[in-house]
């Protein structure tokens, strides 16, 4: 991958269309000044002072924002919010972004909005600090009207995008955005599409499409619980790209990243080296977002694992926030990093 190579997939971004279909939740950051920690009267525990609340799109709306940073012409944005304050405030920042069209985003008074709430302890002169999240969910099943209307905007996003993303972040199954009639509305239309897919459960039980995971879930699809080492990852990836007919791409932490296509061709990029503290919180995401935008501008699957791997690494260096990567921002790093190379096996 040259810069000038990087630019010119770039160049194509403003005229993409892609949808993210997926679990959007809204990242609360309460940033807390430790020297302001007083203790209430009334039950003698700490009092955490907040200064500054950071509201920010996340789960599949970390997605969104890196295709913003990124430069796509046409986000579109398929999922619900609850009808309450969070809602408000997730739809409130989605809005504010370039390029990102709410048209299949629904308000439903019969779901919460998913939100993460994290206190960060803002030390001067040390990377924020998280304290234990506190998280809104349903746990309930989505109605089924609400899973038909996803699946209709599932389709005409098929008929309509040069890629499609589906983020899976629930904990229990069939109570977020990806519920079993979605999936089986994937099923009938992703045939000859560019569909990419990540669940937090993993993907066993998804149609044919471009996997996007990590080893530990690409094990359990194969049903090995012990850990994979490298020869292993590398067998059941191109097993799985080959089961699909579609690149399956695993993430592999400080190692990198690894793909594999249907005809058999591995593809590994090794991880960027560290440049500092990092915070890990996105960059999966990051991943996810660069594969669609490289893919859908007719990059070889082995440039858009390299372009992934660049704007992860910008990304970890990201701290307190699950950050983005720019085009430039990866053009920069990669005439830093020029002897990062890719592998092909």
């Amino acid at each position: 991958m040259t810069p000038e190579r990087l630019s010119a997939i770039g160049r194509k971004y403003a005229d993409l269309k892609i949808a993210v279909v997926g679990d959007y939740c809204l990242d609360r950051y309460l940033e807390i000044n430790p020297d302001r920690i007083e203790t209430s009267i009334e039950t003698g525990l700490p009092v955490h002072n907040i200064e500054r609340v950071r509201p920010q799109p996340g789960a599949a709306g970390t997605i969104l924002n890196n295709l913003v940073a990124l430069g796509i012409g046409s986000i579109y944005s398929v999922g619900f919010r609850g009808d309450d304050g969070e809602g408000y405030e997730l739809e409130k920042a989605l809005r504010a972004m370039k390029g990102v069209d709410l048209t299949h985003f629904v308000v439903s008074a019969n779901r919460s909005t998913f939100t993460y709430t994290k206190p960060l302890l803002m030390n001067k002169g040390c990377p924020p600090c998280e304290l234990s999240r506190l998280d809104t969910k349903n746990w309930t099943p989505t109605p089924a009207a609400l899973s038909k209307q996803i699946s209709d905007s599932l389709v005409a996003m098929m008929e309509t995008c040069d890629a499609v993303i589906l983020m899976d972040q629930v904990d229990c199954e069939n109570t977020g955005v990806i519920t079993a009639p979605v999936l089986d509305t994937l099923r009938a239309h992703a045939s000859g599409k560019l569909i990419i897919a990540d669940s937090r459960r993993g993907l066993a039980h998804y149609p044919p499409c471009t996997f996007k995971m990590n080893a530990s879930e690409l094990g359990r699809m194969f049903e090995t619980s012990a850990p994979l080492d490298d020869s292993e990852i590398r067998k059941l990836a191109a097993e799985l790209a080959k089961r699909n007919g579609c690149p399956a791409v695993v993430t592999m932490a400080q190692k990198g990243l690894l793909a594999a296509s249907p005809g058999g061709c591995v593809f590994s990029v090794p991880a960027l080296p560290l440049r500092g503290p990092i915070d890990i919180v996105g960059a999966g995401d990051s991943v996810t977002a660069n594969l669609a935008a490289a893919l859908a501008s007719g990059a070889e699957l082995q440039e858009a694992l390299t372009l992934a791997a660049l704007a992860s690494s910008v990304v970890i260096h990201q701290l307190g926030t699950s950050g983005a990567a720019s085009v430039e921002q990866m053009r920069l790093l990669l005439n830093r990093d020029a002897g990062n190379v890719t592998d092909r096996a």
